[in-house]
């Protein structure tokens, strides 16, 4: 029996392989979450850089968040990375939720992200 480490580990291989077959030319949205953070990045595995990011770390949200791991916190960070992206040209992406399910946090970040002009 695998253990829950393997479990995880076979769930974003599997979400990384997908990604690969449907992104063509498209960054891909990355989303990281930890018990009090969350973290998105849109990066170009072409080129190998980041175009945009954003995370609950940043100086001047630290201020206006109660706590970076609530949903309210996560759809904040999908609206700035998004808005950022935008600026920088870019208004396609996939969404790489890694070995996460697509539901709470990480489920808020994807939408604040598609209401700020990403299309996923």
């Amino acid at each position: 029996m695998a253990s829950p480490k393997e479990i995880i580990q076979r769930r974003a291989a599997r979400v990384r392989r997908q990604l690969k077959a449907v992104a063509g030319d498209r960054p891909r949205l990355s989303v990281h979450r930890s018990s009090k953070n969350i973290y998105a990045q849109v990066i170009d595995d072409a080129r190998g850089h980041t175009i945009a990011s954003a995370s609950t770390l940043e100086a001047d949200l630290k201020g206006k968040l109660k706590t970076g791991a609530d949903s309210d916190a996560a759809a904040l960070i999908g609206k700035l990375v998004a808005e950022r992206a935008v600026k920088a040209g870019i208004k396609e992406v996939v969404f790489d939720r890694g070995a996460y399910i697509y539901h709470g946090r990480v489920k808020a970040l994807a939408e604040a992200a598609r209401e700020a002009g990403l299309s996923f």
